[in-house]
């Protein structure tokens, strides 16, 4: 063969290898693509803190947040996560701002990986949510097993009883409490959230539809108008319990003694680059071509 056969297929050669190193190198940055802070950011928390238990809102408010001695930080969907485990001081908490107070439109959002569902009701992936008396806002989370009395170490306290009324185990779940006085109106997506994988997950409301969304696809809507009531209960990530019990023990965040320690609303695994903004997104770019 001769030399001027050779060079254009080496050229042919270079060029290839260019372009597939111009994809890979496309891929590389997509699959390290992170949440936007854009203008309808309410709060971001990455949980890119490889140690301690302070967890950094990169939001504009720069909310407090601080995470339970239960959790630890973990390998994330990008960079690193926060993981979760099954007892009562696995959480991680941000006190009331009146910022958290819920506009007209709101979307939370979070990159999850859960290693099992609930054992009762629900597990919350972030609530806005109390049983004080008028503490109640909006709860996102995974519906549990509901596992019989017989089936669990303790009977559940049922506070989420009503909320998870007819779902099944894994779907998503979505509540909120209206401005005007009624009871919790509450939903659940047709898609289960896998185990053992990470998935993101997201839910919006406009004020008239509340949708669910799977890896930046939309699963599931339903029409129901109203505003989200507003009140001072705290953000509570990955577990749900009474607040007021918490208190401040050598610079670190913790449950009183005394009360009931049993974890049932725990979540288990990891949480990654949770979002809530004052906006119903319709597009989840960090999402898109999984």
């Amino acid at each position: 063969m001769s030399r001027g056969t050779l060079a254009p297929i080496a050229i042919a050669l270079l060029a290839a290898s260019v372009s597939s190193c111009m994809h890979a190198t496309a891929g590389a940055r997509q699959s390290h693509a992170t949440t936007d802070v854009d203008s309808v950011t309410v709060a971001l928390w990455r949980f890119d803190e490889p140690s301690g238990v302070r967890c950094v809102d990169a939001g504009p408010f720069r909310f407090e947040m601080t995470a339970g001695g239960g959790t630890q930080p973990g390998y994330g969907r990008f960079g690193g996560a926060r993981e979760f485990t099954r007892v009562i001081d696995s959480f991680a908490f941000a006190p009331y701002s009146p910022a958290l107070d819920p506009p007209q439109a709101i979307t939370i959002e979070a990159w999850v990986n859960a290693s099992a569902y609930g054992q009762y009701e629900d597990t919350p992936i972030a609530a806005h949510w109390t049983q004080e008396g008028n503490q109640q806002s909006w709860l996102f989370g995974i519906v549990g097993q509901r596992a019989l009395a017989a089936l669990s170490a303790l009977p559940s306290p049922g506070y989420h009883d009503d909320l998870v009324a007819g779902g099944r185990t894994g779907q998503l779940l979505f509540a909120f409490q209206p401005d005007e006085a009624s009871q919790p109106r509450s939903f659940r997506s047709t898609q289960i959230v896998p185990l053992g994988r990470w998935v993101h997950v997201a839910v919006t409301f406009d004020g008239a539809v509340v949708r669910f969304y799977f890896d930046g696809k939309l699963d599931a809507q339903f029409a129901t108008v109203g505003r989200i009531h507003a009140t001072r209960a705290p953000l509570l990530v990955g577990n749900y319990f009474d607040t007021r019990r918490l208190s401040r023990f050598s610079g670190e965040l913790r449950l009183d003694t005394g009360g009931d320690d049993n974890p049932y609303y725990a979540f288990e695994g990891m949480i990654d680059e949770l979002r809530i903004s004052n906006a119903a997104r319709a597009r989840f770019p960090s999402a898109e071509g999984r």
